[in-house]
């Protein structure tokens, strides 16, 4: 990582990246001005002593724009604007900027003028377009040779004697006009205005003064050249927001260069360049005829998505050129679409674009039923005529061909496609990466690209209301792209923008500078921007709280959750993430209550609206669980879980409201993404409602009386009877106790009329956390947790122990008495086992992340740990993203030792799931795989990604996606009670691994598998002693 020390830290005061404990923020993030007045320091601007920024009027529109916005940042932050003075006659066109900001045309600021006197001085300028800038190069007083000829890089240097041969000044010069660009907004970031002060009013922050450090800062050229987002899926958020904000186009469109130069500027604050702008009933180029030149003005390089060939959005087929669907056919109709790519590419000449070529169905969907490569082949060739008549040389026009979804396979078919053409390889619409390239693809002139989703409609089920991208896992498929070459074009889909705010500004900061990160920086990188969004005071408890939001929403997506997806019966799962969304819910409350009330708003778009949303989404979900479960229990409490979905219906939409209403209605219809109600269905329900419910009859008595018993682990209740457990049977079982499972327990319930009084009798050695009591008809279920005193039972004992239940009332008149058993083995771990897992009740679990050592293969590989990754604690996966084709004897291992007493046979043997992140084969020939073993057993490699043609991903890919992992089980037969070893070799680099579950006949249905076991020994796992 190319980091600064915490001397240079220590200087700053306003713009920290990495608050409280951290030692380092970004490279590209190095401070130039602070808030202190210390030795080597000058005064740059306070409240009354404006900044002055001079610029070169010839210089580009985009720079004196962002020289005007910096004045006005100054004024933000210390309450008095700075000037600026654009000298000289211009040479470029900005008639779109005066026209659609009021910007004045000589460029000076508004209520800048009423200082009394004036601090500190800073010039900006494009190399080669600034005669200011040109004119302290040629002195000698500014070197940019560092940057110069250079692609989006700036210099900014303390220069003295700058102003007519007098007085001190910070230089900011560009490489071109990005460049420059960006050193202008890297000086608003730091005297702390956000580059979300407008998209997610994150206030200001507000200082007195600001000096000057006495530093030089070369930031070099991006990592990725062009990084931009899709506004897409726009409705019905987006688009219900903007038409209540816009004027209308006469097409019906919302999205006129009001909007755009809003987003012009998130993108350009965030060091972003590049846009696919929205498409489901927007035409960018017409629409409003200000949009493109707007663009351009400002330094944004536009482009079409995968979808939308030569520069033309996909409604303009219908409403500009009066075309049919059937008549979006190269096959049939060539000749009208060469016009129709020739005008595209005529209206868009001169402009920056990145032009996308070939070409799909109407519509976003499939050219064809089946490959075929001929005529996709012609349309790219025709493409290619066209830009050569109409810019001289195709070559020399960035252009990309986006290989989404069955285009793919007209590339592995065979087709070829131009080597200046970037070819843009996609993930599966939900953060896996599919492809990337492989040999001489990576020799290409144009490179390659990826395009990515943080919002998709479409199979196996829409995901559009909150953000629920985990970080670690975004840096971690592009850090893969990067390292295998794709680093031209990076693009993501990020539907309405909002809620996505913290998501973009991640993707932009791993494509403006990978060599800042690596896999443990999401915490600190979250803490940097908690604090430049709000205060360093809250930002570790801010990044703490969205460190785990990003875990717990991305575990399975909002849209995927229902009442079956977490159990309520097994392992506590539901109830252990229910408490984990409850916690970070009461953290960001507080957090909230000690925020200024300027701040607050922000707070709520940032982070409590998706963390309240979200913990009640969750609570619906299980809550209508319980309710069906315990209706078919004839529980009295099923009413109040009912009770309970409704209510958190009414909190979802007061969420929603109080969102809708804040800052005068600022984002009115924001949140208007319809959540509540998928129930099987891939598309958005057309209205909110809840999962499906049951009600039970309180007014009478069960069958069986009034008490009710169930267990972990069952449906069935006793006394009486169900489909369950036997007819007449009136005994349950709970699952075995060891000295290293964890409690059991039961729970009594209230299945009539009147009050009862409960009783447990059981073995001297059994604990209850509760062993009688009184129960109302309207009281809460009751939850016994059933142990044992381990000093009351001898060493190797096993004994089945009984239960028995009383009830003050009778048992009606189809119930028995009660009873629960449970087996009870005080097992024991020899002495010559010093470091492992000990086996729960015919199950274990290991975090991939506890091995017990690993050994080193003939490669030299080794594993990287990637913490807080995936959806129980953390993944391993090969440090290098360029290993492949490894085997058992060149790959390092990862061994596990552990220690079963339940024998498992050869027909009922022991299964090992591995639990993996669902990514994809990157390289075809190359597929996804690791090799296991257990103990002296025959090593078995198993490939777990098997593809199939488009339009369909991977076998049981649906299943995977929605549950954010891929299982993959292989049988070992029998294996003795005994210490054993499991080793498992990960041998290509894609391959990510979350979790390992051994089942020896016990392991019951969860959502991210079993809890971990007990552990003993050192090593790299938290030991239990």
């Amino acid at each position: 990582m190319e980091l600064l020390s915490r001397t240079a830290l220590g200087l700053l005061s306003l713009s920290v990246a990495f608050a409280g404990s951290a030692s380092a923020i970004e490279a590209f993030r190095k401070p130039t001005i602070c808030t202190q007045n210390d030795n080597g320091t000058s005064l740059l601007a306070s409240r009354g002593s404006p900044v002055q920024i001079y610029a070169d009027a010839a210089d580009w529109p985009g720079v004196l724009r962002a020289a005007h916005d910096l004045a006005i940042d100054f004024g933000r932050v210390t309450g008095t604007n700075g000037t600026l003075k654009a000298s000289g006659s211009a040479t470029a066109n900005a008639s779109m900027i005066f026209n659609v900001t009021g910007i004045s045309d000589d460029w000076s600021v508004s209520g800048s003028a009423a200082a009394s006197s004036s601090a500190g001085t800073i010039i900006v300028g494009t190399i080669g377009n600034s005669s200011l800038i040109d004119g302290l190069i040629a002195s000698g007083q500014l070197d940019v040779s560092a940057i110069e000829g250079q692609w989006e890089a700036y210099v900014s240097a303390v220069v003295q004697n700058a102003e007519n041969g007098t007085g001190e000044a910070l230089v900011i010069a560009g490489s071109d006009r990005r460049g420059a660009i960006y050193g202008i907004y890297d000086v608003s970031e730091q005297i702390g205005v956000s580059p979300w002060h407008w998209f997610a009013d994150v206030p200001a922050k507000s200082h007195e003064s600001i000096y000057l450090l006495k530093t030089t800062k070369v930031q070099k050229t991006p990592t990725v050249k062009y990084r931009g987002f899709f506004i897409n899926d726009e409705a019905p958020a987006l688009t219900g927001w903007a038409d209540e904000r816009y004027p209308l186009s006469p097409y019906g469109s919302p999205f006129g260069a009001q909007f755009y130069s809003k987003v012009f500027e998130l993108l350009l604050r965030s060091k972003a360049n590049y846009l696919w702008p929205a498409m489901w009933n927007g035409m960018f180029n017409v629409d409003d005829p200000r949009n493109q030149p707007l663009a351009d003005e400002y330094g944004i390089v536009m482009g079409t998505s995968h979808t939308e060939p030569m520069v033309r959005a996909t409604k303009e087929w219908a409403k500009i050129a009066n075309g049919a669907e059937s008549g979006w056919s190269w096959a049939t109709n060539n000749a009208t679409l060469y016009k129709f790519f020739t005008e595209g590419a005529q209206r868009a000449a001169p402009y920056e674009n990145v032009v996308t070529v070939g070409m799909r169905g109407y519509d976003d969907t499939a050219m064809s039923a089946d490959v075929q490569t001929d005529v996709l082949e012609a349309v790219v060739n025709a493409q290619q005529d066209i830009l050569t008549k109409v810019y001289g040389n195709a070559s020399e026009v960035p252009q990309m061909w986006c290989l989404y979804k069955e285009v793919q396979d007209y590339f592995e078919a065979g087709m070829e496609v131009p080597d200046w053409v970037t070819l843009l390889w996609t993930e599966d619409n939900w953060q896996n990466i599919r492809r990337l390239p492989v040999g001489d693809e990576k020799k290409r002139s144009g490179g390659a690209g990826v395009y990515y989703h943080f919002d998709y409609v479409g199979d196996s089920r829409n995901y559009k209301w909150q953000d629920t991208i985990q970080l670690q896992k975004t840096y971690d498929q592009m850090k893969l792209a990067k390292d295998r070459d794709a680093d031209r074009i990076w693009i993501v889909n990020v539907g309405d923008i909002k809620p996505a705010e913290m998501a973009i500004s991640h993707w932009f900061d791993i494509a403006y500078d990978m060599d800042s990160y690596d896999f443990t920086s999401v915490p600190e990188w979250i803490t940097g921007f908690a604090a430049r969004s709000f205060d360093a005071e809250h930002a570790q408890k801010i990044s703490d709280i969205m460190d785990e939001y990003g875990t717990l929403a991305n575990m399975r997506k909002f849209e995927w959750v229902e009442p079956s997806s977490y159990s309520v019966l097994n392992y506590e799962e539901a109830d252990h993430i229910l408490a984990r969304w409850k916690a970070i819910a009461q953290k960001a409350q507080e957090v909230n209550s000690a925020l200024s009330a300027e701040q607050q708003p922000a707070f709520y778009e940032l982070v409590l609206h998706r963390v309240l949303a979200g913990a009640n989404f969750v609570d619906i979900q299980v809550s209508g669980a319980r309710n069906i479960i315990y209706a078919k229990m004839g529980r009295n409490s099923a009413n109040r879980w009912m009770q309970r979905v409704i209510d958190g219906m009414n909190v979802d939409y007061n969420l929603t409201k109080r969102y809708h209403t804040q800052l005068n209605g600022k984002w009115n219809h924001m949140m208007d993404q319809t959540h509540l109600g998928y129930q099987g269905y891939w598309q958005q329900p057309m209205r909110q409602s809840t999962p499906d419910l049951r009600w039970v009859q309180t007014l009478e008595r069960s069958l069986a009386g009034d008490l009710g018993v169930a267990v972990e682990g069952s449906n069935a209740t006793i006394p009486g009877d169900d489909q369950w457990h036997g007819n007449g049977a009136n005994s349950l079982s709970l699952s075995s106790i060891t000295p290293f499972t964890p409690k059991r327990w039961l729970e009594i319930t209230h299945r009539g009329t009147g009050p009862f009084s409960w009783n447990i009798s059981a073995d001297p050695f059994i604990t209850l956390s509760q062993a009688s009591g009184t129960m109302q008809p309207n009281d809460d279920d009751l939850r016994v947790y059933v142990g044992v005193d381990w000093t009351k039972v001898a060493d190797g004992f096993g004994s089945m122990s009984m239960l028995n239940i009383t009830s003050s009332t009778d048992l009606g008149t189809a119930g028995g008495k009660p009873q629960v058993t449970v087996q009870v083995n005080r097992t024991s771990i020899p002495s010559s086992f010093t470091a492992g897992f000990v086996e729960s009740s015919g199950q274990l679990a290991f975090e991939a992340e506890h091995y017990t050592r690993s050994t080193p293969g003939s490669s030299n590989y080794s594993y990287t740990v990637l913490p807080k990754y995936g959806r129980t604690l953390s993944a391993v996966k090969l440090s290098d993203n360029l290993a492949e084709s490894l085997t058992s004897a060149t790959a390092p291992s990862l061994e596990y030792d552990f220690l079963t007493f339940t024998p498992t046979t050869s027909s009922n043997g022991l299964n090992v799931t591995l639990i993996l992140t669902p990514t994809h084969n990157i390289s075809p020939k190359k597929p996804l795989a690791y090799i296991v073993q257990v103990d002296d057993k025959p090593e078995q490699r198993r490939q777990y990604v098997i593809d199939q043609k488009q339009p369909n991903f991977p076998v049981n890919w649906g299943t995977a996606v929605a549950n954010s992992a891929w299982y993959n089980t292989t049988n070992f037969g029998a294996l003795a009670p005994g210490t054993h070893m499991l080793k498992v070799w990960l041998v290509e680099a894609n391959v990510v691994l979350q979790k390992v579950v051994l089942d020896l006949g016990g392991v019951v249905y969860s959502h991210n598998g079993p809890p971990e076991s007990y552990r003993i020994g050192g090593g790299n796992a938290t030991i239990h002693a």
